[in-house]
């Protein structure tokens, strides 16, 4: 069974190739993707790998949280699905502007 796996506070220069050699050493990776920006393309500073067994998951969040990477501490954890419930976030706020 796979395991997918939060990783916060990425470096925005770590691109999905980084992000999977920083975690293929414990184990076989399905997926690894660096979240970005739809307007201007750059990283969000987050992202998910997803690890074929649930065991190499586990080993990679024990070992790789708070881990340094690039002079910033990564967190990572299991990844929860997103709630259905949660309102989407306004760029900019209307009482801000005369229409």
């Amino acid at each position: 069974m796979s395991m997918k796996l939060y990783v916060g506070n990425l470096p925005f220069s770590v691109t999905e190739k980084d992000l999977e050699k920083l975690f293929s050493s414990y184990g076989e990776i399905e997926e690894a993707t660096v979240i970005s920006d739809k307007f201007s393309g750059r990283s969000k500073g987050f992202g998910f790998v997803t690890f074929k067994d649930d065991e190499a998951g586990k080993k990679a969040i024990k070992e790789m949280n708070g881990k340094d990477v690039e002079g910033r501490e990564i967190k990572v954890n299991e990844a929860r699905p997103m709630d259905p419930d949660r309102k989407p976030r306004r760029n900019f706020r209307r009482d801000r502007y005369w229409f």
